[in-house]
């Protein structure tokens, strides 16, 4: 597919905001509920939004599956909780479990919005609201997890983003390169699609992802305390230790560049997915045979790592946007990825990080030795890449875009 924007599908970008106090006198007490899979996700990736959308006077609900990680959401009257259990892998009767309480759900509450992310619960959640009449559905696609699939299971992704697309009310894509993977792919057709600003799903909290939270001296103490030396050089990962991230390209090309005596170290950050959609899962211990990779799991303050590192990077086989590529701008790290689509978005190849073909190690290597040869290359793109995180994928500008996504749709349906 063309990178080239004129040669683009035209959808429509949604950019627009009214101010703050005009979206509290219209979005005062209306109910929305969001939903995804898995917590992390809806943590990791939807809270801030969650609590801006509180903050503005909205009812807002949480909806996923059980998991430690929503002791970090505090509720109160405008954001709780539901633990509805939502199955990643195809699993009948739990999804049938799983669709009928949502589908009770949705009747007892009456939610002016529904809006789904992830492959999983954005099936089940369409399948329900539209059951329930909700008024608004949405669904936000991040990334299809059909993409590396073949034959029946491939088809079958397929047909699910399609039934999303055909049952919510409109859907987005967090970036533009995906949107146009979807329309060319036929999934959902372009008067349906949107994109909001520049594409992420919530943006980034600069304050959170500041690299000036800490002081030099905090950042060696913590180097240490890792078993890390000073001069040496920190890559890091963050996000799912799962295949379709490029763990096995990676930890090989680490590998490779150790033997070429660089003096490197390696962060896994993340849990471990142990449900890889029938792909073999990473071997944890495998990887900790090598003293200079170092395995930190699930973390609920990732910038701290993020604060140590030097090069992120981030070689997976399929994303729908990247949003730990913009975290990791944010803190001034440029990014050596895949060029995929998603991730063309997130990188600015050669300027705020560099880009290779997936699942090629040997292009990896090179792209890794790049900015390890040349720092002030490396220093110049992190730069780049803050700066432009900050302009384009600011967390305040993105909650604002899609506040105001849900007031004009709101408007159309005459509900404001």
């Amino acid at each position: 597919m063309s990178n080239n924007p004129e040669a683009r599908i035209n959808i429509p970008i949604v950019r627009e905001s009214e101010s703050d106090e005009e979206l509290k006198n219209n979005l005062r007490g209306l109910k929305i509920c969001r939903i995804a899979t898995v917590p992390y996700f809806m943590v990791s990736q939807l809270k801030s939004q969650a609590e801006f959308l509180r903050n503005l006077g909205m009812q807002v609900m949480l909806v996923s599956s059980a998991g430690q990680e929503w002791s970090q959401i505090h509720t109160d009257n405008g954001l709780r909780i539901k633990v509805i259990n939502i199955p990643r892998a195809l699993s009948p009767w739990q999804d049938f479990i799983a669709l009928f309480r949502l589908t009770l759900f949705f009747f007892k509450h009456r939610f002016e919005i529904v809006h789904s992310t992830t492959p999983k619960a954005g099936l089940l959640c369409a399948v329900a609201s539209f059951i329930a009449g909700v008024p608004i559905r949405l669904h936000t696609f991040t990334g299809q997890s059909w993409i590396t699939l073949k034959g029946i299971m491939r088809w079958a992704g397929r047909l699910a983003d399609r039934m999303i697309g055909l049952l919510n009310t409109k859907c987005y894509a967090d970036s533009r390169s995906q949107a146009d993977f979807l329309i060319a792919e036929h999934i959902i057709p372009a008067e349906k699609l949107s994109v909001i600003g520049h594409g992420s799903l919530a943006g980034v909290d600069m304050e959170r992802f500041n690299p000036d939270r800490w002081l030099v001296s905090q950042k060696q103490a913590f180097r240490n305390s890792l078993g890390i030396g000073s001069s040496s050089k920190i890559i890091i990962f963050v996000g799912r230790i799962s295949p379709d991230k490029g763990i096995a390209e990676l930890v090989t090309a680490f590998c490779e560049l150790l033997r070429m005596d660089y003096d490197i170290s390696l962060l896994l950050v993340g849990p471990h997915d142990k449900d890889c959609g029938g792909e073999s899962s990473p071997d944890l211990n495998e990887i900790e045979q090598c003293s200079r990779i170092h395995y930190i799991g699930y973390t609920e303050c990732p910038e701290k790592y993020l604060a140590i590192a030097d090069i992120f990077c981030l070689p997976s086989y399929r994303e729908g946007f990247g949003t730990v590529v913009i975290e990791a701008a944010a803190m001034g790290l440029p990014t050596v990825g895949t060029a995929i689509y998603g991730l063309t978005d997130a990188v600015v190849d050669g300027v705020t990080g560099l880009l290779v073909p997936p699942r090629d190690v040997t292009a990896l290597i090179k792209a890794l030795k790049y900015p390890l040869d040349h720092p002030d290359e490396l220093k110049k793109m992190g730069v780049a890449a803050r700066d432009r995180c900050f302009q384009y994928f600011n967390a305040e500008v993105v909650n604002r875009e899609v506040a105001q996504e849900y007031l004009n749709l709101l408007r159309v349906k005459g509900k404001v």
